[in-house]
């Protein structure tokens, strides 16, 4: 495994972030009362909790998102950076807009660790583009950008782009405006679902060789538990995920992308990042409430010495 230097790199995520109401629930049910087993409130979206990832694994990591305010207005805006200030990730580049609420989440854990979510964004809510992406991404390593909000993350993936800078997708479903910003990247993670609906085919083979001729990056695609997927030039190549107990999987995904754009920013092969982002995110999975289960390090190095694949 490759350790970070005295210097370590800088990860740029830009995207989604919100609040995390999570609940533990035995057996959530519609139209029911439950009593909660556990309770956290947590930073949460793809690229907030890309940032909290990032800098668990001893790495810098700078968070470019737009939230409700002004602050003192907006607690929940407020809440969400207190929490990103505890995990030291600068967020000089978050935006305020006043008289908006920032985005909030309720989320359902059962016993198995699967999750059903609630998510509530200001009808208002219309982020605006970064005005200097340039310098957002000066002295990046890498940069890892989410499909929620094409318009919004496209400046900033096209500014690392235009330096040589590793741009990292992450895929869920294809949104107006993502076509655009997938061609601007250079990692295209998929979502098993992701990758169907853009590839038009249940087939995952298919799926995988279809999604590599639209273009000239790397791409994957991840299927939870299941074996990820993904081009060695032009040959499909299948590697394993890391068999665990879950306890959680709130976050393993956005976790799962943090761990790769970093790998790519300490110089990993594609192969050695996605076997290094499923260790990240098993770990995460072991632990209950979202991205705060996300491993330091040290942690990350004693589950590699412990595990093998699945």
């Amino acid at each position: 495994m490759t350790s970070p230097d005295c210097n370590p790199p800088l990860v740029v995520c830009a995207g989604l972030a919100v609040i995390d109401y999570v609940f533990a629930v035995e057996r959530p049910s519609w139209g029911s009362k439950a009593r909660a087993t556990a309770f956290t409130a947590v930073v949460g979206g793809c690229a907030a909790n890309a940032t909290v990832a990032i800098a668990r694994l001893g790495a810098r990591s700078r968070l470019v998102a737009t939230l409700g305010g002004p602050a003192g207005t907006d607690h929940i805006g407020d809440e969400i950076l207190a929490w990103l200030a505890r995990e030291r990730v600068d967020c000089l580049a978050v935006a305020r807009l006043a008289g908006i609420t920032s985005p909030i989440s309720s989320i359902l854990v059962d016993r198995a660790g699967e999750r059903s979510i609630v998510t509530y964004r200001d009808p208002h809510f219309h982020p605006v583009p970064p005005a200097d992406p340039d310098a957002l991404v000066a002295g990046a390593a890498a940069v890892l950008v989410d499909d929620h909000m094409p318009d919004f993350v496209l400046p900033v993936a096209q500014a690392a782009r235009r330096v040589g800078i590793p741009v990292v997708m992450d895929i869920e479903k294809n949104l107006p405006g993502s076509e655009q910003l997938r061609a601007a990247c250079s990692h295209l993670l998929y979502s098993i679902d992701g990758a169907r609906d853009i590839a038009g085919t249940d087939n995952v083979d298919r799926a995988l060789r279809r999604l590599a001729k639209q273009g000239s990056a790397f791409v994957a695609i991840t299927d939870g538990n299941d074996d990820m997927r993904f081009m060695d030039g032009d040959t499909p190549r299948q590697m394993p995920t890391f068999a665990v107990k879950a306890v959680d999987t709130l976050a393993a995904g956005d976790v799962f992308h943090a761990a790769f754009a970093l790998a790519l920013a300490e110089r990993r092969s594609n192969s050695d990042a996605l076997r290094f982002a499923a260790a990240v995110a098993a770990v995460k999975c072991t632990h209950f409430g979202g991205v705060a289960g996300s491993p330091t390090r040290a942690e990350l190095e004693i589950f590699l010495k412990q595990h093998t694949a699945a």
